[in-house]
């Protein structure tokens, strides 16, 4: 199955700060990487490639290739983030298939004119899937081997909610993984409890 970079809305987000805690937020509240589509809007909206990339040459394998590496990336911030003692994850074998995805080759970008003269950026060629995938890996490889930035990875406060985030807010205060999505859920719950105890 083909396709190419529409902009079907699957209600992605893209505000976790790295690529690589972007691709776990694909996993909440329900899976969105089940099929091409969704996941090739993932690819475009995520910067993965240049705006008008085609990615018709995208095959079925893909969604399982990038859910794979999902997984690997999120045992391992996982583990950071909560210091699992026995973890119910290998997390060698979660830290070797990081390793193994990010030794590809990433896409080679090349710069062009546009019609009004300005350079853009493209790719030199189709982007293939492994290279994809290598730039999600080395980011979290980059991102988990940073001092500074792992320690800004925060969980989200919301109820149930497990999206990481890079904390980058002045004073490091963030506590949601958006203030409209979960904060305002907590605005409300909030809201709705000082009510009720105002009525008894």
């Amino acid at each position: 199955m083909a396709l190419g970079t529409g902009t079907a809305p699957y209600d992605l987000r893209f505000d976790a700060g790295r690529i690589c805690l972007d691709l776990l937020a694909t996993a909440h509240p329900l899976e969105r990487l089940d099929a091409l589509p969704p996941l090739c809007a993932w690819i475009a909206g995520s910067g993965l490639v240049p705006p008008g990339t085609p990615l018709t040459h995208a095959g079925p394998s893909w969604p399982l290739a990038f859910r794979e590496l999902r997984g690997s990336v999120r045992q391992l911030v996982s583990g950071w983030l909560h210091g699992e003692a026995r973890p119910t994850y290998d997390p060698a074998l979660a830290l070797a298939h990081v390793n193994s995805v990010a030794r590809a080759a990433p896409p080679v970008p090349r710069a062009v004119r546009a019609r009004d003269g300005a350079l853009v950026r493209e790719l030199d060629a189709e982007p293939e899937c492994a290279a994809l995938l290598a730039v999600v890996a080395r980011d979290a490889v980059e991102l988990l081997t940073d001092p500074v930035a792992r320690a800004a990875l925060r969980q989200c406060a919301g109820d149930n909610c497990p999206i990481v985030y890079v904390d980058m807010s002045r004073g490091r205060r963030r506590r949601w993984c958006s203030s409209e999505v979960c904060g305002n859920r907590e605005r409300v719950a909030r809201h709705r409890r000082r009510a009720a105890l105002a009525r008894t």
